[in-house]
């Protein structure tokens, strides 16, 4: 397996409220996690760090995953602290108010793949050189979507289209999606929504099945979003099921 991951500022913002990682263990398994803060005073980096620390130090805690139940519980229970730690940071910190952040993880084992998602950050899986979105954003036009009140096409113009019905930071109790996803695939793709805003499927699929190695194509994808604008913070975690990193 090969990984890569990169953070860029984008084009539009001043600051990076994105957090990125991918960790591996001694048996092979792997966290990637990618968090997209929110709120003023730069409290959006502090919420996303918070989430991106508080995984790292737990996973870096376990010898191994386990079970696929107890992965699912682990996951669970971790979103759920990081959500709290949030809660009680505000609490304490008035000026930060109002700070969240997504959260979108995976997990792979040789025995199972994982995906957990807390707002609009995404995750993907790559087969048979076509890329699938797992995960679903939780926003308020894709709920419109899927009660059939907005098409596709309207959803993608919508002026209300950034609208987060979940983030951690936001409710309480965190409400995180979990999707038991086979592990017949040849790439994870973690993002935030600096890229899925700047690019559409069609165009992130050609880039991550094109020429070039892993990390050559995660770079042309931030270069892509920014060369449409770059309106947010971009970040990508990517992971190549064989040995060489082509995907």
């Amino acid at each position: 397996m090969k990984s890569f991951f990169l953070t860029d500022t984008g084009k539009v913002r001043d600051h990076n409220e994105d957090s990125v990682t991918i960790l591996k263990n001694a048996h092979n398994e792997y966290l990637l996690a990618v968090a997209d803060g929110m709120g003023g005073h730069k409290a959006g980096e502090v919420a996303s760090q918070m989430a991106i620390n508080h995984i790292t130090n737990r996973f870096k805690e376990l010898e191994k995953l386990g079970e696929k139940s107890n992965a699912v519980n682990w996951i669970r229970e971790e979103v759920a602290q990081i959500n709290k730690s949030i809660f009680e940071y505000t609490a304490i910190h008035e000026e930060s108010k109002g700070m969240g952040t997504t959260f979108v993880a995976a997990l792979i084992t040789k025995d199972y793949l994982l995906f957990a998602n807390v707002g609009d950050s995404s995750g993907f899986v790559i087969k048979g050189e076509k890329l699938y979105r797992v995960t679903k954003p939780h926003t308020l036009v894709n709920l419109l979507v899927q009660s059939g009140e907005l098409t596709e096409e309207e959803a993608e113009h919508h002026p209300r289209k950034n609208i987060l019905m979940r983030a951690l930071g936001a409710n309480n109790p965190a409400e995180v999606d979990i999707f038991d996803v086979d592990t017949d695939v040849d790439a994870i793709m973690l993002c935030s929504d600096g890229l899925t805003t700047m690019l559409n499927n069609t165009q992130i699929e050609k880039v991550l099945t094109g020429v070039g190695s892993l990390e050559e194509k995660v770079t042309k994808l931030i270069r892509k979003s920014n060369i449409r604008g770059g309106t947010d913070n971009i970040s990508i975690a990517c992971l190549a099921i064989n040995e060489e990193g082509a995907i």
